[in-house]
């Protein structure tokens, strides 16, 4: 992927992936992502006549993400590509390979956000009750699903990764470790309570295999449910029932946006989704103005 840059370069992408994976805990996407956005930068500094960090300038910065503009690259590729040329700038000054960081100066353009897809209540109520006539094992592990999801708003990711001992089944939280492995306890209420007492009697005795260890959720063969596989159970009964296109995430973006609409602070959902950022959780305050726009706009005379 980077043979090709020059030794100095070359080294200075390999010491930078150890050290967002060993020090910044993270995932192997995002590693994977931030090096592809380094090596297109290096690559570009390279033509220049580049050799190592220390010859990066803003200029050279500037001119790659103008480059990268005028190839057509989105409003968020572009902060993504800006956030990744920084990141390794301040990285290479905290460890010598630079004098000054170029990237402080480097501005970049806000991100577009959409507002994201939010069910209505009962659309969401809908959804999570769908497996409700089913009493096979899969039906109890799919109510589990979605009431998990729904019900605290975690990512699929860490639905996923639960283990049987993350679930404070007294207290009624789960233990959930997120983006930078980092841990937080999420409530869940009561119907999520009784999907789980249904799965853990009748459903998971029922699919356990040599495999299961201590996933909580399982899959077909025994092994942890994957999040491929809880994206398309989502899926399928959101078209079962009739709804729009529904993820796992969407339910997330409708679990925070419900919480709000129901007088929950933003500080408290912050901590409820994990979010490193309040910005992150504002979007939410958002859709539910945007919704109630759209209530007005449709219900007053005056409008």
């Amino acid at each position: 992927m980077h043979e090709h840059l020059p030794p100095g370069l070359r080294d200075a992408v390999d010491d930078f992936a150890r050290y967002l994976a060993a020090e910044r805990n993270r995932s192997v996407h995002t590693v994977r992502a931030y090096i592809g956005d380094v090596v297109s930068l290096l690559d570009h500094a390279a033509a220049g006549g580049a050799d190592a960090p220390a010859d990066l300038t803003l200029p050279i910065l500037r001119g790659w993400l103008a480059r990268r503009r005028a190839a057509g690259d989105a409003r968020t590729s572009l902060a993504r590509h800006a956030a990744a040329a920084r990141t390794f700038t301040a990285w290479a000054k905290r460890e010598g390979r630079i004098e000054t960081d170029p990237g402080q100066r480097l501005a970049s353009p806000k991100a577009h956000r959409d507002l994201p897809t939010v069910l209505r209540a009962d659309q969401a109520e809908t959804l999570v009750t769908a497996p409700s006539g089913r009493a096979d094992a899969a039906g109890l592990r799919d109510r589990l699903v979605l009431e998990l999801l729904y019900g605290t708003g975690i990512r699929v990711s860490e639905l996923c990764g639960l283990d049987l001992g993350d679930v404070d089944r007294m207290r009624r939280v789960v233990r959930v470790v997120g983006k930078g492995n980092k841990e937080r306890s999420v409530p869940y209420g009561l119907p999520a309570d009784e999907a789980l007492t249904a799965w853990l009697r009748h459903g998971r005795p029922a699919l356990e295999a040599a495999n299961s260890g201590s996933a909580l959720l399982l899959g077909a063969r025994g092994g942890r449910l994957q999040a491929g596989a809880a994206r398309r159970i989502v899926d399928a009964y959101a078209r079962a029932t009739g709804l729009p296109h529904t993820s796992p995430h969407d339910l997330r973006h409708s679990a925070a946006t419900h919480l709000l609409e129901g007088g929950a602070d933003l500080r408290s959902v912050q901590e409820l989704l994990g979010h490193a950022s309040l910005s992150s959780t504002q979007i939410y305050t958002h859709v539910s103005i945007e919704r109630l726009r759209s209530a007005y706009e449709q219900a007053h005379p005056r409008a």
